[in-house]
């Protein structure tokens, strides 16, 4: 079978949004091809594509797919509807910062060039969301490098979610230096957290890892501790949708958890990020909205009968925040951020 590391996650096609589903993955290769913007809702909403850069780049892409299909020649008309198909993919999910970055990054393109006429505006428009992919695959090799700095030869890592290729352009963020150091010869032994309720861990990260050839030990959340007492840890490598001011981190749920066991064991916690995903507007992480996800998530997904009584209440929120004083540091790829963060990432800003 061909590898899941030849797949491009999302890219476009004809003037279709192409995506690999990931909802699928690792037992189906199912490959989307989306022209209607409700659709491209529904994969972004569903997790069809998830991992903050490739919602980004989906978003792009989305957007100019729907600016095509504007077939009025008026500047303000013309505006105003890619102004509402923004506003709509921007609903799809609230916590990761790329898609409202993505979206106002293409949207600026035709505010800052009233003097085009529309078909200019949708080549721009095109140019730019090629662009969005293309600086995202260059980001994710350069925090790749960084982050390789960080390890050597023969070291154990802690991953939660799915910070790879799959949710990114190529390599990924927190497994770009996993992906680096393969091809260079170098080996590491990683463990990953299964990540409930989405499984993202045990469906995604173990799948293009175990491709890559790298050494992998699938876990269940709750076991984290005790590989880490084992000593079997050197780093905590994990991703993120959203970075504050201060340095607090949201990422996956459960990712706090970890952060704090990290801590205990003496154990560094890295955070991968581009610097697009660092939203300075907020002071810290509780003025981040977390997305709460359906219930039969929890209950039903993964299982043939639903496993929890139909009368009980469930609490699903996507995301956490991890305290900035939980991490060791924050790798961008311009280079390795240190404490304290309300002054280091002003500086890099």
């Amino acid at each position: 079978m061909n590898s899941i590391l030849n797949y491009e996650s999302v890219r476009l096609d004809n003037d279709e949004l192409v995506l690999l589903d990931q909802t699928k993955l690792p037992n189906e290769i199912n490959i989307l091809r989306l022209t209607d913007i409700k659709d491209i809702w529904q994969a972004i909403y569903k997790l069809q594509v998830r991992g903050a850069p490739a919602i980004g780049v989906a978003a792009a892409f989305g957007l100019y797919i729907s600016a095509m299909k504007i077939e009025s020649n008026d500047y303000d008309e013309f505006f105003n509807g890619v102004h509402e198909a923004k506003e709509y993919l921007n609903s799809a999910r609230p916590t990761a910062v790329n898609l409202s970055w993505a979206l106002n990054r293409m949207e600026k393109v035709i505010s800052d060039n009233p003097d085009k006429n529309v078909s200019e505006l949708k080549k721009l428009l095109k140019s730019e969301a090629i662009a969005i992919k293309s600086e995202d695959s260059e980001m994710c090799r350069k925090i790749g490098e960084h982050g390789l700095t960080l390890i050597k030869n023969g070291d154990g890592i802690l991953t939660h979610c799915n910070a790879g290729q799959l949710a990114t352009s190529k390599y990924g963020t927190a497994l770009a230096p996993i992906h680096l150091g393969r091809e260079r010869g170098m080996n590491f032994h990683v463990f990953c957290d299964e990540t409930r309720p989405l499984l993202q861990g045990a469906r995604l990260t173990a799948f293009e890892l175990t491709a890559d050839g790298v050494d992998t030990t699938l876990i269940c959340d709750n076991m984290a501790s005790q590989v880490m007492k084992n000593g079997w840890i050197n780093a905590v490598f994990v991703g993120c949708d959203r970075v504050a001011a201060n340095g607090d981190a949201c990422n996956k749920i459960g990712t706090s958890g970890v952060a704090v066991l990290a801590k205990y064991y003496k154990i560094p916690f890295y955070v991968f990020t581009p610097t697009s995903t660092i939203d300075m507007s907020i002071e810290n992480g509780d003025k981040i909205i977390i997305e709460q996800r359906p219930s039969n998530e929890v209950t039903e997904t993964w299982y043939k009968k639903r496993m929890a009584p139909e009368d009980v209440k469930i609490y699903n929120p996507a995301f956490d925040v991890t305290d900035h004083e939980l991490i060791t540091a924050i790798i961008t790829e311009h280079g390795i951020i240190r404490p304290p963060y309300s002054e280091s990432l002003k500086k890099l800003f």
